[in-house]
């Protein structure tokens, strides 16, 4: 199981503004200290813990950057939620890396939207919805 994940940033009040654009709206608390910003979904008793997510300077003190081919992928309860939070964390500061929509490459249900962090970092926004049609128009995908 991932216990979590850390992307890098150099500067944090932007990563801050990014990432709280749209990770409180899938129910993440965020604390930050001086090592950097951390993200967490509650726990319910008797529940195993969801992996955490960290926004943190290098240790190496090296300037941040991006992993080719990494990416984090966060889940949405909708496609209306993936297009919202798409948009806020653009207007955060984020670029768009692929509108939020189908890809003939994933099932017929798999919505997405991908954008970069101000420091490159990949990101994904996905609802994969039952309840929702897919990209054939039916509901279920």
């Amino acid at each position: 199981m991932i216990a979590y994940v850390t992307v890098g940033a150099d500067d944090i009040a932007r990563a801050r503004r990014f990432y709280t654009a749209f990770l409180p709206a899938l129910g993440y608390d965020m604390s930050e200290g001086p090592e950097g910003l951390s993200f967490a979904l509650p726990v319910a008793p008797g529940q195993a813990p969801h992996p955490d997510f960290y926004v943190k300077p290098p240790f190496d003190g090296a300037t941040a950057s991006a992993g080719n081919g990494a990416m984090v992928a966060f889940e949405a309860q909708s496609q209306q939620q993936v297009r919202t939070l798409h948009a806020a964390a653009i207007a955060a500061g984020g670029s768009d890396e692929g509108a939020p929509g189908f890809r003939a490459a994933y099932s017929a249900g798999f919505y997405v939207g991908y954008l970069r962090d101000p420091h490159g970092n990949k990101i994904a926004l996905f609802s994969n919805n039952p309840s929702e049609p897919g990209r054939n128009g039916e509901v279920g995908g």
